[in-house]
Formats: structure tokens, C-alpha cells, sequence
């Protein structure tokens, strides 16, 4: 990866970061407390605008690798994020579905039966969306 500054860095982190996530979900907060601007500043840069931005894989893979991980570590909250962001990514409900099974032959059937209720709600929730909208 050619040598960047860190404000492009951050700006490239920013840009990806609202392609994965979505609009939505990337919406700047008018009165930011200093926590969410040093940790919004540090994933913008460390997570999106670095690893994010290279070109070993694609976004989906990323994509199916964050489920896995965190369905794994039980962070229900990312990984609610991160379902929108793989379906975002064109990561189907088929290889959500494969990613939360296999995380769960390794980290235990529960981890599979909350991964596909959450993985199932955030898509029903997004096809809802998507209708109303249609």
C-alpha cells in the first residue's frame, strides 16, 4: 500500500466505512462526546482506512471473517452492524448462515442459535426496509 497521510487515511476510512456500514449507520453526530471522536478517529484509521483498504481480500470475505469472529467472542452488537454490512458487501443469507454454523461447530451451538436469530432479524429488517421504499 503506497504511503498516505493520516488524514487520508482517516478520509479513505471514512469513505469505506460508510460503503460497509451504510448511510444509516455512519450519520455524523452533531455533539460528539470526546470518546466517540477518539475512537471514531482511531477505527477510521486503524480498521477502515489500513486493513479495510487492502487488497489481500475482498470485502465479502472481510466481511464473513468479522460474523465469524464476532458471533465467536458473543459481540452481538457488531455483529448485528456487520450482518448489514456483509448483505451491503453482497454477502448472501446462504453464506451468512454457512459462516454462523461454522462458528458454531467451534464455538458452541449456542453461538449458531443467537448468530441466525440476529443475522435473521437484521435481514427481515432490511427487507422490510427495502420494501417500504420500493
Amino acid at each position: 500500500m503506497e504511503d498516505i497521510t493520516l488524514s487520508e487515511r482517516r478520509a479513505i476510512g471514512a469513505k469505506i466505512r460508510k460503503e460497509v456500514l451504510g448511510a444509516n449507520h455512519t450519520q455524523n453526530n452533531a455533539n460528539p462526546h470526546l470518546f466517540d471522536t477518539v475512537f471514531l478517529e482511531y477505527t477510521e484509521d486503524v480498521c477502515w482506512g489500513n486493513v479495510w483498504n487492502r487488497d489481500g481480500l475482498t470485502r465479502a470475505t472481510r466481511s464473513m471473517l468479522n460474523l465469524a469472529m464476532l458471533a465467536s467472542l458473543g459481540r452481538w452488537h457488531e455483529f448485528e452492524v456487520h450482518t448489514r454490512g456483509a448483505v451491503n458487501n453482497g454477502v448472501t443469507e446462504e453464506e451468512i448462515a454457512e459462516v454462523v454454523l461454522q462458528a458454531g461447530v467451534y464455538a458452541g451451538i449456542p453461538v449458531a442459535a443467537e448468530g441466525l436469530r440476529r443475522a435473521k432479524a437484521v435481514v427481515l429488517d432490511l427487507k422490510a426496509k427495502a420494501a417500504a421504499t420500493a
